[in-house]
């Protein structure tokens, strides 16, 4: 698994999440399709007249989330490029994906922009495995993003993290430790630690 096989999963499920930032700074969600996805880059479209449209122009910022039938996630934060040679990029969408000449007939479809995301954090979260699976990525330069929880070198070893996690993800060590890719991030053991050894991974 890597940030292309994410982005590849976003294509597959099509219909994802797509929220922005409005103009009155609030949060805004919706369906998107997917339209095309290629090296680093995923590509979608709106009407220029949707609200949809001057979100991603006044703030570029945007989170995108899909579940598949398997229970596996993918969670993407990334900003968006308004992507040049329109029209050539209209007809790729609309020749990769036929379905839309229903929805925008002949030269209707050129009320469309198309808009890429070419960077980006992706978390994959597997629900479908027990113990779950996680792991992050980036891609076009961006950073992968480290959350959840470590055990710092406080810790007295009384072993009550361990006992506590409902994933099982903690290892008995000098110090303990927690594994990384099986973490839930719901921060029992941050809260219960009567040493407060364990800290978030971002501080």
């Amino acid at each position: 698994m890597n940030a292309q096989d994410c982005l590849q999963m976003l294509r597959e499920i099509r219909d994802v999440s797509f929220a922005t930032v409005g103009e009155d700074d609030l949060p805004h969600n919706r369906i998107i399709d997917v339209m095309i996805v290629e090296e680093g880059r995923l590509v979608f479209c709106t009407g220029r007249g949707k609200d949809f449209y001057r979100q991603l122009m006044h703030n570029p910022h945007v989170a995108v989330s899909g579940l598949n039938k398997a229970w596996q996630m993918i969670r993407l934060t990334g900003t968006v490029r308004k992507l040049d040679d329109q029209k050539q990029w209209i007809d790729r969408i609309f020749a990769e994906n036929p379905a839309m000449n229903d929805v925008y007939p002949g030269k209707a479809r050129y009320i469309l922009d198309a808009f890429a995301i070419e960077a980006g954090r992706i978390e994959f979260f597997d629900l479908g495995k027990s113990p779950i699976h996680r792991e992050s990525f980036a891609f076009g330069g961006s950073k992968a993003p480290e959350k959840g929880f470590r055990i710092t070198d406080a810790c007295i070893g009384c072993g009550t993290c361990k006992r506590n996690c409902p994933q099982q993800c903690v290892e008995t060590g000098t110090p303990f430790r927690i594994r990384q890719d099986s973490c839930l991030h719901c921060g029992l053991c941050f809260e219960n630690c009567p040493v407060q050894a364990i800290v978030r991974r971002d501080a």
